[in-house]
């Protein structure tokens, strides 16, 4: 299969496209914010989650301190260690690629990758993803920083919204069943209610805590979640007992 035929591919292009040029937002934002063109890009090429970049430059906007601005981007960055986690179980990267792996997972490399059901795609969908929106946001952050103030509000462009809209359509075709349905309009209306009263970046969290309460509670179906709901253990076990068991005619070959 050649790579543009590949179906993770092609999402995780598309989404970089989206999400990359989003950082053009960033660029002009933290230029005006006080920030110098490098230390922008140090923000884009070092740190690398779009969430914790916006909450860095919001707190030093308002005239906090440099430790209360990196509080607040390391806060909003956890979300990436859980996501690690899992990727890392996921996708089992050896050598350089684990160290690589670690700057490239964010929210939209891991719904990319956890949303394909063959191991291969898995990878392919998380470098795809991972790899372009690094290279795009990176692009687009030094187009936003350069022409800064030029223009104009970042928001009038609606970026915001494109990759808003990227990564809602790689969530909502997973969702299966009534329950997870009502769980993301319920973490929705949470989010839309918190926008304007915590920095940027915290609604998503507060959905977070909304969702987490809400499972903990539940008694709904287990056949009901996200989907595909791919356990790579379960997997590689499986696996490894079809291989140990394959002793029949032509096993081996």
């Amino acid at each position: 299969m050649t790579l543009l035929a590949s179906p993770a591919v092609r999402m995780g292009i598309s989404i970089s496209i989206a999400t990359g040029l989003y950082g053009v937002s960033f660029g002009a934002l933290s230029v005006t914010s006080g920030l110098d063109f490098w230390q922008t890009m140090a923000l884009s090429l070092l740190l690398f989650s779009g969430g914790s970049q916006f909450a860095f430059i919001g707190v030093v906007a308002g005239g906090g301190s440099g430790i209360a601005a990196m509080s607040a981007a390391t806060l909003l960055g956890m979300r990436n260690g859980i996501y690690g986690m899992q990727l890392n179980a996921l996708l089992h990267p050896t050598g350089w690629r684990r160290y690589v792996a670690a700057q490239l997972t964010i929210d939209e490399s891991t719904a990319t990758s956890s949303g394909q059901t063959d191991p291969a795609e898995q990878r392919r969908g998380f470098w795809a993803a991972g790899i372009g929106i690094y290279v795009l946001w990176n692009l687009f952050t030094a187009i936003g920083a350069l022409a800064g103030s030029g223009l104009g509000d970042p928001k009038q462009w609606g970026l915001d919204g494109a990759a808003v809209a990227a990564f809602l359509g790689l969530l909502w075709p997973r969702l299966k069943g009534r329950e997870p349905v009502a769980i993301a309009a319920v973490c929705a209306v949470a989010t839309v209610i918190a926008v304007p009263f915590v920095p940027a970046g915290v609604p998503i969290l507060v959905a977070a805590v909304v969702a987490a309460v809400i499972g903990w509670f539940s008694h709904g179906r287990r056949d009901e979640g996200l989907e595909p709901d791919v356990d790579p253990f379960r997997e590689r076990h499986h696996h490894g007992a079809h291989r140990a068991g394959d002793t029949g005619p032509g096993a081996g070959k």
